[in-house]
C-alpha cells in the first residue's frame, strides 16, 4: 500500500511533460503563465437587453415622455430670436436677434412681475422646505402607531386634491361671508376682503401652499429616518444626550443627504411659482403682488398672441433656474460634501 493510501490523503496527480521537453497542453480558457485562472466572460449589451428586457420596456414610456415633452420642445426656443407670426413658419419668418430680449429687459412691467416671482418663490421655499422636516421629526417621536397613522393620513390628504378644489375651498373660507370673516365679526372685528387686497395675496398663497404640500413632503424624510443607525442613539443616550441633542447630533446629520438633495431641487424650481394656483387666485386688484412670470407669459403669449416675446422671457427664466441649481449644487458639494452630481 502506498503512503498516500496509508495516510488517507488523496493521491497527488502530476502532469508528465511529453518527450522532447515540450510544455503540457493548456486548458481551454486558461490565462497564459500557468496560473490556472479562467478569464471572465464579457457580457455584451445584447445579452443584457435579453436578460432585462422587462425593465427596459418599463423605462421606455417615461423616456419617450421626456423626449417628446421636455427635450423636443426646446427647439422651439429659436422663435425667441425670430419673428413668429401665427400661420407662418413654425420656426419664425425672419431673424431679429436679441430684439425681444431687449424689449422685456427694458419693460418695467416685467421687472415688477419678476420681483413678485422672486418674493413668492422665496417665501414658499422659506416655509415649505423646513416644515416637512419638522413634521417628520415630530411624527418620528410618536410611539402610538394608530395616532401616527391618523396624523399622516390627515396631512397627506390635501396633496391629492386638485388645485381647483383647493382654490375653491380657499375662496369659500376667505370670502366676505366666509368662515374666517364670520369668526372675525364674531369677535368684534370687521370683515376683511382677503381676496381683493394685494397685501394679503402672498399670505393667502403661501398659507394654502403649506396646507397642501407639507404633509406629502414628509414621506421622503420619514423614509430617510428609518436608515439612521439605532446604535448611534444608544451611544448618545449613554453620553447623556437628551431627545433634543439626539435630534441635533444624530437624526439631522443622518438625513442630511436627503435634505440637501431636496433643497437643490427646490432651488432649481425657485422661479416656477405655481401657475394654476396663482391664475385662479389672483384678479386685477391683486396684480401688484400676485402677478408672476408664468401668468404674465400666459397673458402676453397666449392671450395677446405675442409668442416670440413670451418665449424670450421663458428662456430667460429657464437660464436663471439652471444657473441657480448649478450654483446650489456646487456650493453644497464644497461646503457639506453632498450634491446631486
Amino acid at each position: 500500500m502506498s503512503a498516500a493510501h496509508a495516510t488517507g490523503d488523496a493521491p497527488a496527480t502530476t502532469v508528465q511533460a511529453p518527450p522532447g521537453g515540450t510544455a503540457p497542453p493548456k486548458v481551454a480558457g486558461e490565462e497564459p503563465g500557468g496560473t490556472g485562472r479562467l478569464k471572465a466572460r464579457k457580457i455584451g449589451w445584447g445579452h443584457t437587453m435579453r436578460r432585462d428586457w422587462v425593465l427596459y420596456a418599463m423605462a421606455l414610456v417615461p423616456v419617450l415622455f421626456l423626449l417628446l415633452f421636455r427635450y423636443v420642445p426646446m427647439f422651439g426656443n429659436i422663435i425667441a430670436f425670430r419673428r413668429f407670426r401665427p400661420g407662418g413658419s413654425i420656426i419664425g419668418d425672419e431673424w431679429v436677434g436679441m430684439r425681444y430680449v431687449e424689449l422685456f429687459l427694458n419693460d418695467p412691467n416685467f421687472w415688477n412681475v419678476f420681483t413678485n416671482t422672486v418674493i413668492l418663490g422665496g417665501l414658499t421655499l422659506l416655509f415649505c422646505f423646513p416644515l416637512p422636516i419638522v413634521l417628520a421629526l415630530l411624527l418620528n417621536e410618536v410611539r402610538k402607531t394608530t395616532f401616527k397613522r391618523v396624523i399622516q393620513s390627515i396631512s397627506y390628504l390635501p396633496h391629492f386634491l386638485s388645485v381647483v378644489i383647493v382654490v375653491g375651498m380657499v375662496m369659500q373660507l376667505l370670502s366676505l361671508q366666509g368662515t374666517v370673516n364670520q369668526l372675525i365679526e364674531a369677535t368684534g372685528g370687521e370683515a376683511i376682503p382677503f381676496l381683493q387686497r394685494a397685501e394679503w395675496f402672498r399670505t393667502v398663497y403661501v398659507g394654502s401652499e403649506i396646507w397642501q404640500t407639507v404633509g406629502w413632503g414628509t414621506i421622503l424624510y420619514l423614509a430617510a429616518l428609518t436608515t439612521v443607525d439605532a446604535s448611534l442613539y444608544e451611544a448618545a443616550r449613554i453620553d447623556g444626550a437628551g431627545r433634543l441633542r439626539q435630534t441635533w447630533h444624530v437624526t439631522l446629520p443622518g438625513i442630511r443627504p436627503t435634505m440637501i438633495t431636496l433643497l437643490i431641487l427646490n432651488i432649481g424650481l425657485f422661479l416656477n411659482v405655481g401657475f394654476e394656483k396663482v391664475l385662479l387666485l389672483y384678479n386685477p386688484l391683486t396684480y401688484a403682488t400676485g402677478d408672476v412670470v408664468s401668468t404674465y407669459l400666459y397673458r402676453v403669449g397666449l392671450v395677446s398672441n405675442n409668442f416670440s416675446y413670451a418665449t424670450a422671457i421663458g428662456l430667460f427664466q429657464a437660464i436663471i433656474g439652471l444657473v441657480m441649481i448649478l450654483s446650489a449644487n456646487f456650493l453644497s458639494r464644497r461646503v457639506v460634501g453632498a450634491s446631486l452630481w
